[in-house]
């Protein structure tokens, strides 16, 4: 499950489920309903839709950490709680894979995990000293690879475009000249490289910040993989049953709330999926449970800074066909 885009201290701390009460009460579990946790994590959202309903939830997630660590969780709910590993992206695939083509609520919390960033080993934490590794599924292109092969344009596009780091282009040429002299392969390497260049803004964020979410979003495609998950829900949710979307930044955001607003009779603007005339010919496939993004109160954020920037988005799967497939063939 997810944090801020920056870690916020220096030691390594629990996970602390978001908006939990927020998100279990938006989804309403029942007795007999399925439900989807696409982003398993630590499981918080899982127990405590389990504890809340005599429910059965299907659990997923990219990370073999947090599947190892849910053995436990699925010991003490047998039968009720199946842990799945893949992206949530695919989850609509995934689930037909054991026949279930039809949940009642999905629950995505989106980004990098509490666990790990405090993981070291995991390279994603620009405070302490590790590999530069920040792949979530421990496969494929590393932070490293990127950052040591990738043009200086292509890198600076990166920058800009995932970390929203107005100092890119210097940022960009800075790592090129450095990766000349040695290779990276350490987080605090690369740091200290984007430290000389930018300098620490007025509200204190590290200047490593944007840089280190722009190439972890970049590694993870964690952008196109919400886009995905977003259709795969549409596709698997039965009429009545909802969509709850916890996420951190803008970036993220703003994908939610243009599909959910994309895919209600609030529409302001066509699908980016679909030609515009498609879009307003279709019945919506969503209502909005809520205009306005629910946030954290501020007992919340006192009790777990990392949840000040969380946004909720809720919205109510209609009886009306999903407006594209999704990857896989499934239609």
């Amino acid at each position: 499950m997810n944090t801020p885009d920056f870690a916020s201290q220096s030691t390594a701390s629990p996970h602390i489920p978001v908006l939990l009460h927020e998100v279990v009460t938006a989804l309403a579990p029942r007795d007999g309903g399925i439900y989807v946790d696409g982003t398993f994590g630590a499981g918080g959202y899982t127990t405590a839709l389990l504890e809340a309903a005599n429910c059965k939830v299907w659990a997923i997630d990219r990370d073999p950490d947090a599947l190892a660590r849910g053995a436990a969780l699925v010991a003490r709910f047998p039968d009720r709680l199946h842990l799945i590993a893949g992206r949530f992206g695919d989850m609509a695939k995934l689930l037909a894979e054991h026949g279930v083509r039809n949940v009642d609520g999905i629950a995505l919390d989106i980004g990098v995990s509490s666990m790990q960033i405090d993981d070291r080993a995991r390279g994603f934490s620009f405070l302490r000293d590790g590999p530069l590794d920040m792949r979530m599924e421990r496969a494929g292109r590393s932070a490293a690879d990127v950052v040591n092969t990738m043009g200086e344009k292509e890198l600076a596009e990166i920058i800009l475009t995932f970390g929203e780091e107005k100092h890119a282009r210097r940022v960009a040429k800075a790592i090129v000249a450095a990766r000349a002299e040695r290779p990276f392969s350490r987080t605090l390497h690369l740091a200290d490289v984007i430290r000389a260049e930018v300098r620490r803004a007025h509200d204190g964020i590290d200047p490593a910040t944007r840089t280190f979410q722009g190439l972890r979003i970049y590694v993870n495609d964690e952008l196109g993989e919400l886009d995905r998950g977003l259709r795969s829900a549409e596709f698997l949710l039965g009429p009545g049953g909802r969509l709850a979307v916890v996420s951190f930044h803008s970036l993220e955001d703003r994908i939610v709330k243009t599909f959910m607003r994309t895919r209600s009779a609030d529409a302001a603007r066509p699908s980016r999926h679909m030609p515009a005339s498609a879009v307003k010919s279709a019945a919506p496939t969503f209502n909005l449970i809520s205009r306005k993004p629910i946030t954290p109160t501020d007992e919340e954020v006192n009790r777990n800074p990392r949840s000040r920037s969380a946004r909720l988005r809720v919205a109510e799967r209609t009886d009306a066909t999903a407006l594209a497939s999704v990857d896989g063939g499934l239609a």
